[in-house]
């Protein structure tokens, strides 16, 4: 029987050369390139990095949670594309991921509907379960866009 207070997420890191690995999982099809950002010693452009990762994490459960609540309210919208941004800094001389800046643009057709999509987004970041179990500042900008007819 399955237990529904929690749910297991299995992560593999290989490492492949220098500071370049490959993250896993059992469960998934896809593997993904990882390294060492740039900014720090050896690191290496071009390939996602935990710290990438890390502010994905945020920006893909605002998404899901997004649409969940969309589904449940039955809510129509367009597309929604989310930008973010990953800070870290020094705090008490150590790096952190300080700060996560999501950006999400919703596009909606139903002038109408503008407060509800606000309200939708707003709690979509209340209840992303990422968001809410990290220590980093979640900064929120969103944005609703209705759509022309002709669009």
């Amino acid at each position: 029987m399955q237990n529904f207070d929690e749910h297991l997420y299995n992560v593999r890191v290989t490492w492949k050369e220098g500071k370049v690995g490959e993250l896993s999982s059992e469960e998934l099809d896809e593997k993904v390139k990882i390294a060492t950002p740039p900014q720090f010693p050896g690191g290496v452009e071009g390939i996602w990095s935990p710290e990438h990762l890390f502010t994905a994490a945020v920006s893909s459960c605002f998404m899901t949670s997004f649409t969940a609540i969309a589904e449940y309210s039955k809510f129509e919208f367009e597309s929604l594309d989310v930008e973010s941004a990953g800070v870290m800094s020094k705090e008490d001389g150590k790096f952190v991921m300080s700060k996560v800046i999501l950006k999400p643009l919703l596009s909606i057709r139903d002038e109408s509907q503008i407060k509800k999509a606000h309200r939708l987004l707003e709690k979509a970041e209340q209840i992303c379960l990422i968001s809410r179990s990290i220590k980093s500042e979640i900064e929120f900008h969103p944005e609703v866009e209705v759509l022309s007819l002709i669009d």
